[in-house]
C-alpha cells in the first residue's frame, strides 16, 4: 500500500510551500488507495511552539487535507531513538565526537585557506583515547567511505553523490536530543512510508539519509523532491512576498479548494486545465507530470482561480465560509434572507469572499445614508415621480417575488415613458444604498417588501428634500 507523510516543523506556520507539499502527498496517497500521515517534527525543543502546532492542524482542517494517521511528536518517540542510535553503536556504525566548537571553526578555516570543502574532518572517527575532560559529546554517524549513493528521484531523475563528499553527519546533539537526519528516518521505517515527496532543499540531506537505511537494514522509500515556490521576484517565497500563515488566505476570503487548485497546478500540469475540483486533482494527480524547474508564486492568478470556484461552489458551500466574514461585519444572519441564497446571487460579483460579504451587507443591516456619488446621479428630483409610483406598485404587491417585481419597474417606465434605467437605477440606490448590485428584482426580493418599501420612503424623503433645496 502506498503510505506518504507530511511533517512539518512547529517552529512557524503552516506557509504556502508547505501546503503543497502536503497537497502533493495527499494527493498521491489519495488516487493510489494510500495513507496519508501526519507528522509533527518538534525535536527543536527551543524554537517549537503550541501556537505553531495549533496553527498547523487549523490549516490542515481548513484545507481539508484529512490524515488517516496522526498526528504523531517526535518528542513523544525519544525512547525509539536511543535504541536505534545504539543499535548502530552495536553495529559499530556510530561514535562520540569530542570536538569542540572552536576547534570545528578552525578545522573549517584551515580547508577554506587550503580551497577545500569545509566538512568534519572524522577526527574522533576512530578514538580509543582518554575522552577529553569538560566535553560533553555529540554522536556521529559512520558514514561510507567508497562508493556512490544513487537516488532515483521520481522528479529530478537519477542522482549520484559520492561517499566523499558526505560527512559524518550527527544523530544526537550533545544534550542527547537527535538531530533531523536520524529522526525521519526511523521515523519513515517505522511508519511504513513508501513514498517521501518533499521540497528539494531536503535533497543534500537524502544521500545521508539512504545511507543511514541502509546501516539500519531497512527498506528504502522512493523519494520525490519537488523544486521551490519563489516570489514574484523570483526569490525564495518568504514573509515578505505576502501571507506568512496558509490560515492568512482565508483570512483573505479565499476559499481552500481555490488555493489546493492554486498549489496543484505550481509545479504541475494535466494538460492545459487551469480550474480543477478536489474529486479531478485526486484522480489526476501524478508525480510523473510536477516540473522540475521552480513555480512562481502569482497573486493575480490566485485570485482568478478563487474567482472560478466562487462561481462554481454550491450555495451553501459559500454561505459556510461566507459566514463568518458577515459576522464580523456586524449582519445578524437570522434578520434577512438566507445567505445561502444571497451567496448564490452574489456570486458573479465577487473575486473574494471578503467582495462577496461586502456587497451583502445591504440584505441584513440596514444604512442611514446613501453613498454619496449614487444618490448625487441617481437620486436627483427628476426620479421623485418614478420611485413614488413605484412605491405605489410595489406595495400592491402579494406574490414578491422577482418576476412582478420585475413587472412593477417595466410597468412605471412604461407608465411614465422612461427607459428602464431611469427607474431601475434609483430604485437600485434606494433599496441598497448604493448603485452596485446584482439584478435589482432578485435582489429587492431577498432584502424583503417590508425593508424595501421603508428604504423607499428614505428615498423619497431624501430627493424631496434635495427638490426643496435646488
Amino acid at each position: 500500500m502506498i503510505r506518504t507523510r507530511f511533517a512539518p516543523s512547529p517552529t512557524g506556520y503552516l506557509h504556502i510551500g508547505g501546503v503543497r507539499t502536503a497537497l502533493y502527498s495527499w494527493l498521491y496517497a489519495k488516487r493510489h488507495g494510500g495513507d496519508f500521515i501526519l507528522r509533527i517534527e518538534d525535536t527543536d525543543l527551543e524554537r517549537s511552539s503550541v501556537e505553531s502546532v495549533n496553527a498547523i492542524l487549523e490549516g490542515m482542517t481548513w484545507l481539508g487535507l484529512d490524515y488517516n494517521e496522526g498526528p504523531f511528536y517526535q518528542t513523544k518517540r525519544f525512547d525509539r531513538y536511543k535504541e536505534v542510535i545504539q543499535q548502530l553503536f552495536d553495529k559499530g556504525l556510530a561514535y562520540y565526537c569530542y570536538a569542540t566548537p572552536e576547534e570545528l571553526d578552525e578545522m573549517r578555516e584551515k580547508q577554506k585557506a587550503n580551497g577545500e570543502k569545509p566538512r568534519y574532518d572524522g577526527r574522533y572517527r576512530d578514538f580509543s583515547g582518554e575522552p577529553p575532560a569538560g566535553v560533553d559529546p555529540v554522536i556521529r554517524f559512520k558514514n561510507p567511505i567508497d562508493g556512490d549513493v544513487e537516488i532515483e528521484d521520481l522528479v529530478k531523475g537519477k542522482v549520484v553523490v559520492n561517499n566523499r563528499e558526505l560527512d559524518d553527519l550527527i544523530i544526537a546533539r550533545s544534550d542527547g536530543t537527535p538531530t533531523y537526519n536520524l529522526t525521519v528516518v526511523v521515523d519513515d521505517w517505522d511508519m511504513g512510508v513508501t513514498h517521501v515527496i518533499r521540497g528539494d532543499d531536503h535533497l543534500n540531506n537524502t544521500p545521508r539519509q539512504i545511507n543511514l537505511y541502509k546501516a539500519l537494514g531497512a527498506e528504502l522509500p522512493k523519494f520525490a523532491h519537488i523544486p521551490m515556490v519563489l516570489g514574484e521576484d523570483g526569490s525564495r517565497l518568504s514573509k515578505r512576498h505576502g501571507a506568512v500563515s496558509v490560515l492568512q488566505y482565508k483570512e483573505q476570503g479565499f476559499l481552500p479548494e481555490a488555493l489546493l487548485n492554486y498549489l496543484v497546478r505550481l509545479g504541475w500540469s494535466h494538460g492545459d486545465q487551469e480550474v480543477f475540483t478536489i474529486d479531478e486533482m485526486v484522480q489526476k494527480f501524478d508525480l510523473e507530470h510536477v516540473n522540475g524547474s521552480p513555480s512562481t508564486f502569482d497573486s493575480v492568478k490566485l485570485t482568478w482561480i478563487n474567482e472560478q470556484h466562487i462561481k462554481v461552489a454550491t450555495a451553501d458551500h459559500l454561505a459556510t465560509h461566507l459566514a463568518p466574514f458577515m459576522a464580523d461585519k456586524g449582519c445578524d444572519l437570522d434578520q434577512g434572507p438566507k445567505l445561502s441564497e444571497v451567496a448564490d446571487l452574489l456570486r458573479e460579483r465577487a473575486k473574494t469572499l471578503i467582495e462577496m460579504a461586502d456587497g451583502a451587507v445591504y440584505f441584513y443591516n440596514d444604512f442611514e445614508e446613501f453613498e454619496a456619488g449614487a444618490a448625487k446621479k441617481h437620486l436627483r428630483p427628476a426620479a421623485l415621480e418614478a420611485l413614488q409610483l413605484l412605491r405605489t406598485k410595489l406595495t400592491a404587491l402579494d406574490d414578491w417575488t422577482a418576476e412582478p417585481i420585475h413587472a412593477c419597474i417595466q410597468g412605471t417606465a412604461d407608465e411614465l415613458q422612461l427607459g428602464m434605467g431611469k427607474v431601475g437605477m434609483p430604485l437600485r440606490v434606494a433599496i441598497t444604498g448604493d448603485g452596485q448590485s446584482p439584478a435589482i428584482d432578485a435582489t429587492a426580493q431577498l432584502i424583503g417588501k417590508e425593508r424595501c418599501l421603508t428604504r423607499l420612503d428614505m428615498a423619497i424623503a431624501f430627493v424631496e428634500e434635495r427638490a426643496k433645496n435646488a
